[in-house]
């Protein structure tokens, strides 16, 4: 079911209204496994039945407008980007693909760089260490996202990767910035039961928040040294999520090649620290003995994950859901009853549009538009960045400017998701 849910959750990205699979046996599994009451669970299967929403195969399928058939067993491991959701790229394509776009045209598939400039670089000096950065070097790598941080299989996979890792004595590259968001906090139930929070802290991957982080922009600032090289040498660098969406600039203004992937080859992809890379044919690393580790030497089995899938527990679900509304930090914040919410003109966070002032209570009637002025003509792939911006914006733009001119430091700038309350800054 966790996979039903992750290709249900994705459904704008591949372009549908809705994602939908219907109720089956294997759904009360999992109603059953994540705490829910016997007696809410039967309440389900019998609405279902009688709304005719659950699934049996002895039953005579429904009639649809149109049918598309897909064979599982050719389905490929990939990857989505460099600029889109939609534009899938199989794993075993991805080096082949990364480099020619780096010369293609500028646009959805390419970067626009010339030949003479693939081999540009900059020296980095971070944390005692000196390195040249590369056009397609990992420099963000996440797990992250309401999609697939919630799906057992695929974060398990994950960290049984970075255990075998460590064993060999692999380590993420330096230029690399790991997170770890997952969707639950039940994540970290089995994570720690498995004793699987160790392996990925070891690699980087530390646990930073439930939410939304990378995926909407939340990747935070990368270290200076490594903007200042992307900047010098106008470096095409990369980004490996499990999240939903990759626009151009939303993972990070520096990042120009953001690509979507599983939570176990976010962690393959922050090993190599690279998108030029053919995983069936380059290593991951060196091991401590000396030996090249391959990914398919590192890759968890269907066995292994299946039995550490076996130690989660309905308890872990109900244990940190039961008291999920209480919270005291929350109830501590001073808040006022009134009737209707009081602006504060003081706020940069929340302020009263000037577009709700003035509004009659007395509806005009509809007249006739004329002689009306084109505001915005666009052409294919608009997206919600651009109507509505999630990340981090610069100080010397229009927002940066606005918060600024009113004592806010750029430390406390926060993101665009985070003050979409303000309609000056957005």
């Amino acid at each position: 079911l966790p996979d039903r849910a992750t290709i249900a959750n994705m459904a704008p990205e591949y372009g549908a209204t809705c994602g939908f699979f219907p109720v089956d046996e294997r759904t009360l599994d999992y109603l059953r496994l994540s705490g829910r009451d016997e007696s809410h669970i039967q309440s389900v299967e019998t609405y279902c039945k009688l709304q005719g929403l659950w699934y049996d195969a002895a039953i005579k399928e429904k009639s649809y407008t149109s049918v598309l058939e897909l064979d599982l067993s050719e389905v490929k491991p990939s990857l989505a980007g460099p600029k889109r959701p939609q534009d899938r790229v199989d794993l075993d394509a991805m080096k082949e693909h990364f480099n020619a776009s780096l010369v293609h045209e500028v646009g959805h598939q390419g970067h626009g760089l010339i030949s003479s400039q693939l081999s540009d670089s900059a020296i980095v000096e971070q944390n005692n260490e000196i390195y040249d950065l590369n056009h397609g070097d990992v420099v963000i790598a996440a797990i992250t996202s309401c999609t697939n941080t919630s799906n057992p299989g695929v974060m398990i996979a994950a960290g049984l990767l970075a255990r075998e890792a460590r064993k060999r004595g692999l380590n993420v590259k330096p230029w690399v910035k790991t997170s770890l968001a997952p969707g639950s906090r039940v994540v970290t139930e089995y994570y720690d039961v498995n004793g699987l929070t160790e392996d990925l802290d070891a690699l980087g991957f530390h646990n930073v928040g439930y939410g939304c982080t990378t995926c909407i922009g939340n990747s935070g600032p990368l270290d200076a040294s490594i903007e200042a090289a992307i900047d010098e040498a106008n470096l095409i660098v990369g980004s490996v999520i499990s999240g939903n969406r990759n626009f151009e600039g939303r993972v990070h203004q520096k990042v120009k090649a953001s690509y979507l992937a599983s939570p176990p080859l976010v962690v393959a992809y922050a090993l190599a620290g690279t998108l030029d890379i053919d995983f069936e044919k380059d290593s991951l690393g060196i091991s401590a003995d000396g030996q090249r580790v391959m990914l398919s030497d590192v890759w968890p089995s269907e066995e292994d994950v299946a039995k550490a899938m076996a130690n989660i527990r309905p308890e872990m679900f109900t244990e940190r859901y039961g008291t999920v509304m209480q919270e005291d930090r929350w109830d501590a914040i001073p808040a006022e009853s009134t009737p209707i919410y009081p602006w504060d003109e003081a706020s940069t966070y929340i302020r009263l549009p000037s577009f709700f002032q003035n509004i009659s209570m007395e509806v005009p009637p509809i007249e006739p538009i004329s002689d009306a002025s084109v505001l915005l003509f666009l052409g294919d792939s608009v997206t919600t960045d651009h109507i509505s911006p999630a990340g981090a914006f610069p100080e010397d733009g229009p927002a940066g400017r606005w918060l600024t001119e009113r004592n806010v430091a750029k430390s406390d700038f926060n993101s665009f998701g985070s003050r979409r309350g303000n309609h000056e800054v957005m």
